[in-house]
């Protein structure tokens, strides 16, 4: 992998150049919206309901035709699109797969969604592929690979992406910067944006013992271009703790609503997903939560949250001489590797 040209300590790249040239009329508008299942699909079509958008993942429609791909492209006709993929490794060591890459750009290529989105983790390495969506250390060769990943995938797609902070578990010793941090410099490097899962902070904050509106505040709030809402799944860890799970198999939880209000105090109204993919209830149930989101974003939009007030500038937490001292103490790669083994088994 070639380095990254801003990788020396301390500077500061210049912004990569908005590569969206997809009409305004496709836009997503500050609306709620769902993802779409196909459980769903012959009530969309009978009753076209009063929503914002949906949303698809972009792994489920990767072949050239099939009836998802039907009913797709009708519901296309009625209502602006978002794509979200999953399976684009962005954070993986491995170079992209650019067979994969292709794929998605011909669907992009093929429906004109108003969104493009994937998420700050990787799902493969070495040939072998992973369910699960997994975290990263948040270092230098990791921003570098990232920035890498990114300017590629916008290059060949035409326009930016969305990148989603993650659920996570677990924490790893070798990170030099807060998630928030690491977050901002991705987005300054490459010109991305920021796909602002609330319900992801709200879960890896109450995971790692930190504050989720402190967690909420650090992150590149002004580059949302969207917001995901989601249900959690509730454990307790080895130790006895609160453990919660990004399960997307529950409605959104009272304290998730909250944090999404704080959140639209710092950003402004945006569109705004309900995301369900796991016990799918019916339609009207989901679109029940898609009005309780459009309450709160008219809301906030005709007065100032009580919850939050916009965050002031932060200042970074990132440590370059810890970054140099680990970057010299090991290789890269050997050094991923190990705290990949440590993260799957645990």
């Amino acid at each position: 992998m070639s380095p990254h040209p801003a990788s020396s300590f301390g500077s500061t790249p210049p912004v990569a150049p908005n590569l969206s040239h997809q009409p305004s009329s496709l836009a997503l508008p500050h609306r709620a919206g769902l993802g779409l299942k196909p459980e769903h699909f012959l009530h969309i079509h009978a009753h076209q309901p009063d929503l914002g958008f949906f949303e698809v993942h972009a792994e489920n429609y990767l072949v050239a035709g099939g009836p998802l791909h039907h009913h797709l492209t009708r519901i296309r006709e009625h209502y602006p699109l978002s794509l979200h993929g999953v399976g684009l490794s962005i954070g993986g060591e491995d170079p992209l797969d650019t067979d994969h890459l292709e794929a998605v750009a011909r669907l992009v290529e093929r429906y004109q969604p108003a969104v493009f989105s994937e998420h700050l983790a990787w799902s493969s390495h070495g040939g072998v592929f992973f369910n699960d969506l997994l975290p990263l250390p948040y270092n230098l060769p990791t921003l570098q690979r990232v920035c890498d990943h990114i300017h590629q995938v916008q290059t060949r797609l035409g326009r930016t992406l969305l990148l989603e902070n993650p659920s996570t578990y677990v924490a790893f010793a070798s990170s030099t910067w807060s998630e928030g941090d690491f977050l901002r410099e991705v987005v300054q490097r490459t010109g991305c944006g920021l796909l602002l899962d609330v319900n992801n902070v709200y879960v890896s904050s109450t995971n790692h013992g930190l504050d989720p509106l402190r967690s909420l505040c650090e992150l590149p709030c002004h580059a949302t271009g969207e917001i995901h809402l989601a249900g959690f799944a509730e454990d307790v860890d080895g130790a006895g703790d609160r453990l919660l799970i990004d399960a997307h198999g529950a409605p959104v939880a009272e304290a998730v609503w909250a944090l999404y209000e704080a959140a639209l105090a710092i950003t402004g109204p945006k569109p705004t997903l309900i995301e369900r993919d796991n016990d799918v209830p019916a339609f009207e149930v989901l679109l029940g939560e898609a009005r309780t989101a459009e309450q709160r974003l008219l809301a906030t939009t005709h007065a100032a949250s009580k919850h939050a007030k916009p965050c002031p500038r932060t200042k970074t937490r990132y440590a370059p001489a810890q970054e140099a001292t680990a970057v010299s103490a090991a290789p890269g790669r050997s050094q991923a590797s190990s705290h990949r083994s440590a993260q799957h088994g645990g």
